[in-house]
């Protein structure tokens, strides 16, 4: 994923741009800056430089640089949401097949830390607004529920209906699971693992996903 290339920058073709084309692109500018630099490196001065509007447009856009970041991470986070529907789509088997359930929930796991991984600007950015992912916050109730921890609770509904996780113990087990992951995810992208060897690293990713089916079924 790239920002939009500078096109010509003269006021009157300035002035001719559709209002969400600005701000779609600089909202695709500030993930070109996360995916190198993080979400230090989102400023909007620099992405109105990548878009080529002269800095004030931004403000028509975002009332400051706060809500250009906060775009910015749901975008970021959005992009690993697709990872993993990616990687689920990806196994076979019938809904609620032991086995195949088991297996979607490992491609899950595989994908965040795979994006965490490959992908460490966009990652921290995707957690740099905390608030937009607090507990207890209404679900998207306008269709399948694409976000990361949507995608997570699905698939321990789907153990559930399998028969793999008891349903009493389905409440709120998602945030155990999840901390497991992302816990991995920080100490082999940013914490003491990140030095390991990539042997190494993949290694301990595989407990974590053993681990984790382990102590579900």
């Amino acid at each position: 994923m790239t920002g939009p290339r500078t096109a010509d920058t003269s006021p009157a073709q300035r002035q001719r741009r559709p209002r969400g084309v600005v701000r779609d692109g600089l909202v695709a500018a500030g993930l070109e800056l996360a995916r190198t630099g993080g979400p230090d490196a989102v400023v909007l001065r620099e992405a109105t430089r990548i878009v080529g509007v002269v800095p004030n447009a931004a403000y028509r856009h975002f009332a400051d640089r706060d809500e250009l970041l906060a775009a910015v991470c749901a975008a970021a986070m959005d992009e690993l949401g697709t990872r993993m529907a990616t990687a689920v789509a990806g196994v076979g088997g019938e809904y609620g097949e032991p086995l195949a359930a088991m297996l979607r929930l490992n491609a899950i796991g595989s994908a965040y830390l795979k994006f965490a991984r490959k992908e460490p600007g966009w990652f921290a950015t995707a957690y740099a607004v905390p608030q937009q992912h607090a507990y207890g916050a209404p679900a998207d109730d306008t269709g399948p529920d694409r976000t990361p921890l949507g995608q997570l609770r699905a698939a321990l509904d789907e153990l559930v209906d399998a028969g793999v996780l008891d349903r009493e113990r389905r409440e709120d087990i998602e945030y155990p699971v999840w901390s497991t992951v992302h816990g991995m995810a920080v100490l082999a992208g940013q914490g003491p693992l990140r030095t390991a060897p990539e042997e190494a690293r993949r290694h301990l990713e595989e407990l974590t996903l053993t681990f984790i089916g382990n102590s579900l079924a």
